[in-house]
């Protein structure tokens, strides 16, 4: 059996009950309280869970304290973008939202529920998770296709008291800033000389763009299946004619000339050695994010141009542009300071703090997970592992002092040093050390 299939049966095998009091799939129910009494059955339902009703009935704010709303995510979506097999459907895009309430709670103990709307129709897809919105401590859409998923994400954000946050889009933004703002540093370069590439325009070659934008960076040339966004295309929706330039390059061979950062959402090998050859004389980066395998391969790229800095979403590479270093951190510091939303400045701020943990001496652990010491700040690791505890602490506490420093914060008198303790605690509970 080759090693495809094998894997494919593990997956499937995974995926199903394993014993009589399994379930199938990857996420159940975990009672927080004891109900093995009868006094305990009083209180956990009929007739004391009357009290904290009617405590929540005179302040909406008690639901933080009385129920799971403060730790508990939505995962949302239609299944029209899944992973890298498009529009499958919401039924068989659960398994991937499964998986992310998985990631949640593996990353960051934050509690998920995953809800897949039989819709593809935009206004009702905004109806309903508005409505159900305040059950939730946040909403994470998930897996829905641009420029549709650009709507809803806004106008969510304009109706719901609870961040909304679609992790396709802010997600690989987040990380690769990280990587980015390092690279600046490294080179010495600054961000509004910058020539940067973006290839592929869906939700999060867009929202990779706005937050270089953020960052300083004036020079994006963006390409869609058409080739470079000028100024000259009558195709263009919205989104994609903030990126409209006014140029001569049509092709990818054209941007790539001189750029100082390529950016890859697109599909594998597209990227030529001769390409990465013109690129910027110092220090120039790519990030070739399209899965399973990605626009160049880093020894292709190394071979090219051996200064290159590359990273790939892939795990056997290093630099990987993986969402599980933001996404359950993120919300995890906004759920802690009940924000109401996750603003520009806290994206930016999970950046920084990625971008400031790359540079920390690594524990030996991770370079186990990754079977390498050679991981020290530099180019061949610009971005945190996955497996860094470290990641919950700084990405956490630095998007909670964010959402204080916006005024989005619920919380008052928020002691930040003691929720660092708090976070490094929950860490190392993470990391089976407590």
């Amino acid at each position: 059996m080759s090693d495809k299939l094998s894997f494919q049966k593990e997956s499937l095998e995974y995926h199903r009950a394993k014993s009589e009091f399994d379930t199938n799939g990857k996420t159940a129910t975990l009672l927080t309280k004891p109900c093995t009494t009868q006094e305990e059955l009083s209180m956990a339902y009929s007739p004391g869970v009357a009290y904290p009703c009617l405590e929540i009935q005179k302040d909406a704010e008690l639901a933080y304290e009385y129920t799971n709303k403060g730790n508990l995510v939505a995962v949302v979506s239609d299944g029209t973008a899944v992973l890298g097999l498009g529009d499958i459907g919401p039924l068989a895009g659960k398994p991937v939202m499964e998986g992310k309430g998985v990631l949640f709670k593996s990353f960051a103990n934050v509690d998920a529920v995953d809800i897949e709307l039989n819709t593809k129709d935009t206004d009702e897809i905004i109806k309903i998770v508005a409505a159900m919105a305040d059950s939730f401590g946040g909403i994470n859409l998930e897996d829905i296709s641009a420029p549709r998923c650009f709507e809803i994400e806004e106008r969510l954000k304009e109706i719901c008291n609870v961040p909304v946050f679609h992790d396709d889009q802010h997600g690989t933004a987040v990380i690769t800033t990280a990587g980015l703002m390092n690279v600046i540093e490294m080179s010495g370069k600054k961000a509004e000389d910058l020539k940067v590439v973006v290839i592929g325009a869906g939700a999060a070659g867009i929202a990779c763009g706005n937050m270089y934008k953020e960052l300083g960076v004036k020079n994006i040339t963006m390409l869609d299946s058409k080739g470079v966004i000028h100024s000259g295309r009558d195709d263009l929706n919205k989104y994609k004619k903030l990126f409209a330039l006014d140029t001569d390059d049509r092709t990818l061979e054209d941007a790539m000339k001189n750029a100082d950062m390529v950016l890859g959402l697109s599909q594998a090998d597209l990227i030529t050695p001769e390409m990465v050859q013109s690129m910027s004389d110092t220090n120039p980066i790519i990030f070739a994010c399209a899965n399973p395998n990605p626009e160049i391969t880093p020894p292709v790229a190394k071979e090219a141009r051996p200064d290159i800095i590359i990273g790939t979403g892939r795990s056997d590479y290093a630099n990987q542009v993986n969402n599980v270093l933001g996404f359950p951190q993120i919300f995890r510091g906004a759920l802690d300071v009940r924000a109401t939303k996750i603003t520009e400045n806290m994206k930016l701020a999970a950046s920084r703090a990625l971008a400031a943990l790359a540079k920390e001496p690594v524990p030996q652990n991770v370079k186990k997970a990754h079977h390498r010491e050679d991981m020290e700040f530099g180019h061949e690791y610009i971005i945190p592992s996955p497996f860094d505890r470290r990641v919950l602490v700084y990405v956490a506490s630095a998007v909670a002092q964010a959402a204080i420093e916006d005024g989005v914060a619920r919380v008052k008198d928020f002691d930040m040093d003691a929720y660092k303790i708090k976070l490094q605690r929950l860490a190392d509970h993470l990391d089976g050390k407590i």
